[in-house]
């Protein structure tokens, strides 16, 4: 099923109405759309007044270097290759709405995070905190649950969700060899993961649009 932006936007603001800073968590498999859902909802809760901003999971990346060291850098983006608990300390502190928060962003094109690249401010009342694994049912995933005030799940069907993924890495310039593992090897793997083993979203999202 396919569901327009301004109908989800309706529901957030309705669910919000009266906080002073809500938190929605949209969560979902690599290639989802995540990012564009989130920007799209930013510009239209702005379109209506609202004050928000996007806090992205991906700012959380391990580093290369810790990442090599642990095995872990063919499976750059496994739920284990983040920081899970600095992620945790940012949104306790965006969650208490008491000053200006700093947030790591994470640069693709250079494969690494760069910290304190986006403020949240003070007075912005929504916030959208975006990443693959924010609803994950295994710990320490589930310490972020009681911090989100409403979940989405966006779970577009496999073949689409491998369509956009290899437009991805192709965007890239990665070998069909490395393409290949990106997607089966990993990316589409971790897809599996988050949408047979997240809780339960008060949102479920298959597709979206404008």
């Amino acid at each position: 099923m396919t569901i327009t932006v301004g109908t989800i936007a309706d529901q957030i603001l309705a669910r919000a109405q009266g906080a002073r800073r809500f938190i929605t968590a949209i969560a979902g498999p690599p290639g989802a759309g995540k990012s564009t859902l989130s920007e799209a909802l930013l510009e239209e809760l702005a379109r209506r007044g609202e004050r928000a901003a996007i806090l992205p999971m991906d700012g959380f990346h391990m580093d290369n270097g810790i990442l090599e060291e642990r095995g872990l850098l063919k499976r750059k983006g496994v739920p284990e290759s983040f920081d899970v608990r600095g992620f945790l300390d940012i949104v306790q502190a965006v969650r208490r709405a008491d000053e200006e928060v700093l947030v790591p962003v994470f640069d693709r094109d250079r494969e690494l995070s760069i910290g304190s690249a986006r403020a949240i401010a003070l007075e912005t009342r929504i916030i959208l905190a975006e990443g693959n694994y924010l609803l994950l049912n295994e710990a320490p995933w589930t310490r972020l649950a009681p911090l989100f005030d409403f979940t989405m799940l966006v779970g577009p069907p496999y073949a689409v969700l491998e369509e956009r993924l290899r437009a991805r890495w192709e965007h890239y310039k990665l070998s069909e060899e490395e393409i290949r593992w990106k997607l089966y090897g990993n990316d589409l793997p971790n897809g599996e993961r988050i949408l047979n083993g997240s809780r339960p979203a008060d949102l479920r999202i298959d597709l979206f649009e404008r």
